[in-house]
């Protein structure tokens, strides 16, 4: 737990892979209590990615820190038994099924309300709950290409997939903000509050990203297509560039006076002016990439260390993890103790002065434990 703000509230998480399970790890990083509902035999994610002595997944164990896991078949009467028990001590539920299928278990809508009024209800699904792909399968990569997140990020000739999962990750946070959401509104009625059903998806978390493109797009002249607006290649000053030793420099320096000084310290004052050519700035791309490729990374980073112009590597994943900055911040920490180290990744922000703190690892307990405790 990083910090207190949920202290008291319990959340119960049905979901799997990636989606659900970052929701509710950012609830629990904000002091929820969070129990994961699982089939017999854990869900999918415990088997995706590198595996751990007791064979199952660091990636899974990452997402799922502070939280219980409890194993329930909720086809069978017992199960059902005690997920009905446990809805009733919740205070939140999160479920990344398919429509339909929490009915057809016996769970939809309006049984839940009756179980538990004041229940925060938080549905994340593929494409949501109406709608004629409503039951439509879909991973990351199809939400982003329907939801305009590929058409305008890449390279002229193609699209490229983005990772981590945008979608994914997105939809994550969406969700646990309606749910603090759901909850503060409910608690602002004291105790006569009721709960509410939130219906939200993976797909539209990225199009809430494209309203910039989607208003371009009506406006006379102005071309979205690839490497063409300011921020998606289509601008010198905001670029990725090859360095001789086969590194990748970034270029952010969209501020006038940001410009000038990288133009000014690589010597090229005379593309002072060229700032805001007609996009693409095909020319002027080139003659920056072939200057940038005259030198090694650690030569352009000696000349260009106390100048202020948005420059900086694309740093390695092990770089990142050791750079001063990360260091300072205390939000990703290595273990290296026992069989199995990790990267742990904590809630990014600071509290009162305080950075957060570390996860406890996840928990494995019987749904009849946290019925008792629940009750």
């Amino acid at each position: 737990m990083s910090f207190s703000f949920l202290d008291g509230l319990r959340v119960l998480d049905l979901s799997q892979y990636v989606p659900g399970p970052y929701a509710t790890l950012l609830l629990a990083d904000m002091g929820a209590e969070v129990v994961r509902v699982e089939p017999v035999g854990g869900e999918p994610m415990r088997r995706f990615g590198p595996p751990d002595a007791d064979g199952i997944s660091a990636w899974y164990k990452v997402v799922n820190g502070s939280k219980s896991v409890v194993e329930i078949d909720l086809k069978s009467d017992a199960g059902k038994a005690d997920l009905e028990r446990l809805i009733t001590g919740a205070d939140a539920m999160l479920e990344s099924y398919r429509p339909g299928v929490m009915e057809r278990l016996g769970f939809g809508e309006a049984r839940i309300r009756e179980i538990n009024p004041r229940l925060v209800y938080c549905a994340l699904s593929g494409w949501g709950q109406t709608g004629p792909y409503r039951e439509r399968a879909g991973h990351d990569l199809n939400y982003m290409a329907l939801m305009g997140g590929l058409v305008t990020s890449g390279t002229t000739e193609a699209p490229v997939i983005g990772f981590p999962q945008v979608a994914d990750y997105s939809s994550g946070i969406q969700a646990a903000l309606a749910i603090v959401g759901g909850l503060m509104g409910r608690d602002r009625q004291g105790g006569t509050g009721q709960g509410c059903f939130i219906d939200t998806s993976i797909a539209e978390a990225v199009i809430p990203w494209q309203m910039w493109t989607l208003t371009g797009m009506v406006r006379p002249g102005f071309d979205i297509s690839r490497a063409n607006i300011y921020l998606n290649g289509g601008t010198a000053f905001y670029n990725i560039y090859r360095t001789k030793d086969g590194r990748f420099m970034t270029l952010g320096a969209v501020e006038e006076k940001f410009w000038r000084a990288f133009c000014d310290t690589v010597g090229r004052p005379e593309w002072h002016a060229r700032q805001w050519e007609a996009t693409p700035q095909s020319g002027l791309i080139a003659e920056v990439t072939a200057l940038i490729a005259e030198k090694t990374m650690a030569e352009w980073e000696a000349q260009f260390a106390a100048v202020d112009c948005c420059f900086e590597r694309v740093h390695e994943m092990a770089e990142m993890a050791e750079h001063p900055q990360i260091q300072a911040r205390g939000m990703v920490k290595r273990h290296d103790d026992g069989a199995d180290p990790f990267f742990e990744v904590l809630y990014p922000a600071w509290v009162d002065g305080k950075p957060p703190e570390s996860r406890a690892p996840v928990r494995y307990r019987t749904a009849a434990d946290v019925i008792e405790e629940w009750a």
